[in-house]
């Protein structure tokens, strides 16, 4: 069966063309923590590997890295690097898991991959607005903004993908606007507009985003402004190999928890 399209990947990458620059913080704030990632575990790379749709951003984090597009098929060979970075991509993959198999099997034994992406609270807020002024105006709802995983089920997707000792975690940004069409400039200018293959072709009506303006201010209002809520979720697996850490078998243990733990070891119930 077809992989459904997610994505029109012309309009993102038309989308990525025009960024302008003036709102990097998410990919600054991705770069900032994956600089701390790197060096918590204290290993020296030697034959790196960035997938990102912006090159020029993320290619100062490991100048030797092979930085490649996040096109469907990743232009990685097999097993030739010790280190692979997805930077901030993967929630418009039409197969994300595709994508992370592709990663694992770059890899040498061993390896590691690191990725970041935006999560399902990422924007939240704009969608909701958008959601009830089309029902509105429109009297339904089209694709506005691009569905984002879930940090338990993009865990799982490292299982999937065969990466050993995987781990999923959170990093929470809430930033305030002035109003709703800031925010939307904001998007913008990171090329993270709209780009869903089965979004509405023809110009949204004036009125639409009136609307959805004055229910985010009522809905969701910060101070004098409006919050806006971007939720990023990094990514950590290893290639497996032989010398990793293996979970013990069940009943395999040496000794007793309640001895561990200087208690008492009591029968169920009755």
């Amino acid at each position: 069966m077809s992989q459904p399209t997610l994505t029109d990947r012309a309009a993102l990458s038309a989308h990525r063309a025009r960024a302008d620059g003036s709102a990097w913080f998410l990919h600054e704030e991705a770069l900032d923590e994956m600089q701390e990632r790197l060096k918590d575990v204290n290993r020296t790379f030697t034959a790196p590997a960035i997938v990102t749709g912006q090159p020029d951003l993320w290619r100062g984090l490991l100048p030797s890295a092979k930085v490649v597009p996040d096109t469907p098929t990743l232009d990685l060979d097999v097993g030739q690097h010790d280190l692979v970075i997805h930077a901030m991509a993967l929630h418009w993959a039409d197969d994300p898991v595709g994508q992370l198999i592709q990663c694992r099997r770059a890899l040498r034994p061993d390896g590691l991959f690191l990725g970041v992406t935006l999560g399902g609270e990422t924007l939240s807020e704009l969608r909701a607005a958008l959601a009830e002024a089309e029902a509105q105006v429109a009297g339904g709802l089209s694709p506005r903004v691009a569905p984002m995983g879930e940090v338990r089920d993009l865990g799982g997707l490292l299982q999937r993908a065969g990466l050993a000792l995987p781990v999923a975690d959170i990093l929470p940004l809430r930033i305030r606007y002035a109003h709703m069409y800031r925010l939307m400039a904001d998007l913008r200018a990171m090329g993270e507009t709209n780009a869903l293959a089965m979004r509405h072709r023809k110009p949204s009506s004036r009125e639409l985003f009136s609307r959805a303006a004055r229910i985010y201010q009522d809905a969701f209002a910060d101070g004098d402004g409006i919050r806006a809520t971007f939720e990023m979720i990094f990514l950590t697996g290893w290639a497996p190999s032989d010398d990793q850490p293996k979970p013990l078998r069940p009943g395999s243990a040496q000794a007793r928890l309640a001895d561990a733990l200087g208690v008492k070891e009591q029968g169920p119930d009755r």
